[in-house]
């Protein structure tokens, strides 16, 4: 079974969420894949912590917990996130499947700024930024009370249920998505180009992408440079120190410096730099 979400229904509903509530809020699908979020672009605050690796990392991995803990409840979980932001995720259920999830984030709860910079500077103190300017960042973020935080959860319920109720995601056996979708996890580290695909599923190029917007939120050619990317950052995070040529190599890269150019963009740091904060992790852990 897939889940398909309708994602201009969807934005719609997500845009009036933050009409109400001034807190950005997305929507990511069952295996944690973003599919839409508004407003699109996160805080200034986020984009510094996640400018570095340990940074972005830090923030998948926190929400990929807080989701677990969502799916295990069955319910709301409102958390704070390492960087000490106040953020809240609710799980999807279409037949008692769990589908995907709703989260909203970026909320700087606390008495006061002061406070609030105190508490932050200290979940950030590992992380290599320009703590003047993250101070500036943080302070810009509105200064919201807990019992507005709770209202809004409500409302993040209350969305999720009226989503699930409208249908804006089913679940239905496709087997076009199965098969594109086992076809780029085969062959993603090869030389893949469209024209391979509509050729192998024997469909045109706009049914194409719609059944990749529908599977991965994106177009075939992103879902394959992120799967390219997080085989890329498994390979930097071992041991065995795989030169940087051959990693490029194994994970589809023709070109050396085009893998360079992607990687860091797609995560924020060089290939070198992730390697070298993952072996530091490694350390601490």
């Amino acid at each position: 079974m897939i889940s398909i979400f309708d994602l201009k229904k969807l934005s719609g509903l997500l845009w009036d969420f933050y009409a109400i509530t001034n807190i950005r809020i997305t929507v990511f699908d069952e295996n944690l894949q973003e599919l839409i979020s508004c407003p699109e672009n996160i805080p200034p605050f986020c984009q510094m912590i996640r400018s570095c690796g340990e940074g972005l990392d830090a923030c998948a991995q926190c929400d990929q917990e807080a989701c677990r803990v969502a799916a295990k409840k069955q319910n709301t979980h409102i958390y704070q996130c390492h960087a000490g932001l106040t953020e809240a995720v609710t799980p999807l259920y279409v037949d008692d499947v769990p589908v995907g999830y709703l989260l909203f984030g970026h909320v700087f709860d606390y008495p006061s700024v002061a406070d609030g910079w105190e508490a932050v500077r200290k979940c950030c103190r590992a992380l290599p930024l320009d703590f003047k300017k993250l101070e500036r960042a943080c302070k810009e973020r509105p200064l919201i009370s807990r019992s507005y935080v709770l209202s809004a959860t409500h409302i993040l319920h209350a969305v999720a249920s009226y989503l699930i109720l409208e249908q804006m995601v089913t679940l239905r056996e496709d087997r076009l998505a199965v098969r594109l979708n086992a076809y780029i996890n085969a062959h993603y580290t090869e030389p893949l180009k469209a024209a391979d695909l509509y050729q192998k599923l024997g469909i045109g190029k706009t049914l194409l992408y719609e059944i990749s917007r529908q599977l991965y939120g994106t177009g075939v050619a992103a879902q394959i440079r992120k799967l390219r990317i997080d085989r890329a950052k498994a390979l930097l995070e071992d041991e065995r120190r795989i030169p940087l040529v051959e990693i490029a190599a194994d994970c589809g890269f023709t070109d050396y410096n085009y893998f360079i150019t992607v990687f860091t963009r797609e995560t924020g740091c060089s290939p070198g730099s992730y390697r070298i904060s993952s072996k530091a992790a490694r350390k601490e852990g």
